[in-house]
Formats: C-alpha cells, structure tokens, sequence
C-alpha cells in the first residue's frame, strides 16, 4: 500500500510524498516549492517518479519546472482546463489514474478555482484547496453553489477514507467552526485535540470524511440549525437556479461569514 508523508512547505503548506516500501520511486502533490521535496527526496534515498496537481495556484504548483528539470521525463497530472502549462497529462471528471500501483478516480471540484480537482480512492483522498479539515476554500473564482456541488461529490466517498488537504489551517478553521455550532461535542473535543497538536508544532492531518461529517460546518449544511449563529449581515441569497437551494444558501452564507471572520 502507498505510504503518504508530508512534506512542509511556505508558512502552512503541505506538499504531500507519496511512496511505496518495495520501491525507491515517489510522487509528490502540489509542489509549490521545489527545495523542500529535493531535500527529502535526497533524505529518504527516493526518485520523483510524477507530479499530481490539484488546482493552478502559485504555492501548488511553482515547484514543477524545477523537479522536472531535476528528473527529465517525469509526468505531470492536472486539470484539463488549467491556466498552469506545465500539465503534460490533463485530466477531467471520472479519469481513472495509478499511481505506484494505487489507483485514484479524479472528481472535479471547481469553488476555489474552477478548474481544481481531487484525487480519490476509498482510501484515501487528495482534495487540495478544496475541503479542508474544519473548513473549505475561499470562493476566489467559483460559486457558493459549485462548491456545495462538489462537497456532494466528497461525501460519497467512504467515511473512513482519510483527506488530505494542502494547508495547515484547521486551528483557524476550527475557530470559526465552534462559533457556527458552539455546543457541537465532537467539534470541541477535536479542537482540544488540534491545539495540543498545534502547540507541539505537530501536524493535524490527515482528516476522516467522517470527522469532517461532523465537525465541519461547510459538511452540514443540511442541517437548518448550521446558520443559527450567522450575523444577519453575512445571510446570502443564491440563484434559484437548481436543485439543493437551501443547502446552496447556508453555504453561501457561512463562507461570507468565514470571510469576515
């Protein structure tokens, strides 16, 4: 089975090593920064073997050019529709992809861009900027409703499947979230958990779906009750264009609310 380390980069990133125990190949997600995976490459005695790519941004992808430059030939998987240019193998909704004998089902997610992907299994899932522990992404180019489209697709993942986010903000994340349901147990216990951990210096991930299903507000949005606590100033209207229309308008207005939090 693959093994999955991570690698720190920028002030919270995490750029995350995929590898194998029989093997001396690896493949990394989202290298925004090229130094930090050819020192542990280096450390681990491991080859890049590929790139997966969630989403264009800088901090996910600046790292490329200079790991394909270091390992000539390697493969670099990515939106189709990406503005990145250094995707070599564009992938859409449903691809089916291996990775060191690991096979994962890509699911578009557009919200925090519209051309962001996830890499799932029913194991485990790489979901970008997309759904964090305790939280999502900001909307920069897509919609409250597109995002609560793609949060549908992650439920059905299984709930032991582990997430494994690109960012270390589930202290911040969890603040928020405590203000959206301050009675919520489970909420509170993981979140004494993520400041032990944070005090430690030590990493909060990866998540389950199923600690997400409960904890994370942008997860629960079928429940009425998630928008007690939401200032009136920050309640949003979405377009009653389709289906799901109450669950869309608690998104929208629990990350207007995230916004100005």
């Amino acid at each position: 089975m693959v093994q999955v380390k991570a690698i720190k980069a920028f002030s919270d990133n995490y750029i995350w090593c995929l590898s194998e125990p029989t093997s001396s190949r690896a493949w990394v997600v989202d290298p925004g920064q090229a130094e930090p995976v050819l020192t542990y490459l280096n450390q681990m005695s491991l080859t890049l073997a590929g790139i997966l790519v969630t989403h264009h941004h800088y901090d996910h992808t600046d790292g490329v050019a200079a790991l394909c430059e270091k390992f000539v030939g390697i493969d670099v998987y990515g939106p189709h529709n990406s503005p990145f240019k250094g995707v070599t193998k564009p992938l859409m909704d449903t691809d089916k992809i291996t990775v060191l004998g690991t096979e994962f089902t890509i699911i578009t997610t557009p919200g925090h861009t519209l051309d962001h992907i996830c890499y799932t299994n029913p194991v485990l899932a790489f979901t970008g900027d997309t759904l964090f522990s305790g939280g999502c992404g900001r909307l920069f180019e897509g919609t409250a409703e597109q995002m609560q489209h793609s949060f549908d697709k992650l439920k059905k993942l299984p709930p032991e499947c582990e997430i494994y986010c690109t960012h270390e903000y589930t202290q911040a994340n969890l603040a928020f979230a405590l203000a959206v349901e301050p009675s919520n147990r489970d909420l509170i216990e993981y979140a004494q958990w993520v400041d032990i951990q944070r005090q430690n210096n030590q990493i909060t991930l990866p998540s389950t779906l199923a600690l997400e299903l409960k904890i994370n507000p942008f997860m629960r949005t079928n429940l009425a009750k998630i928008v007690t606590h939401i200032p009136k100033k920050h309640q949003q209207d979405e377009k009653k264009s389709q289906q799901n229309i109450e669950h869309c308008q608690r998104f929208a207005s629990l990350r207007a609310w995230k916004d100005h939090f």
